[in-house]
């Protein structure tokens, strides 16, 4: 089986956290963390800066790892690196993305989470 290696931005200011719901691929609708594929040559960070930028026009400060996950989807192995992040400049336009919500600690079971992303939110919710 294939292995995907991808970084996740989990966005905290207060005490909300940014997801985000896919519009595109076979995971359509589906909530996340924002974030992407590990380029040649980038670092995990460099990565997330990098997708970020591209995703949702804003610039992100990356801060300690939070979790690696590790999920089978059906046709691929997922390795995710989850870092905690900061908003450095940019307001978050959706750029590939459906919709996006500021979740709190009582809200983050309200969406529909990727199976992946869902093994994260306990993790999430001890921390906020």
């Amino acid at each position: 089986m294939k292995t995907v290696h991808v970084v996740a931005a989990v966005i905290r200011k207060d005490d909300k956290i940014f997801a985000t719901q896919r519009g595109y691929g076979e995971f359509k609708d589906g909530w996340e963390f924002p974030g992407g594929k590990i380029e040649e040559g980038e670092t995990s960070e460099q990565a997330l800066v990098r997708e970020i930028k591209e995703e949702l026009d804003t610039d992100i400060k990356v801060g300690k790892l939070l979790d690696t996950l590790e999920y089978d989807y059906p046709n691929f192995h997922l390795s995710m690196e989850c870092f905690w992040c900061e908003i450095v400049k940019g307001g978050l336009e959706l750029k590939e993305h459906e919709a996006a919500r500021w979740l709190t600690r009582e809200t983050l079971y309200s969406v529909d989470w990727l199976p992946a992303d869902v093994s994260l939110i306990g993790k999430i919710k001890k921390e906020l």
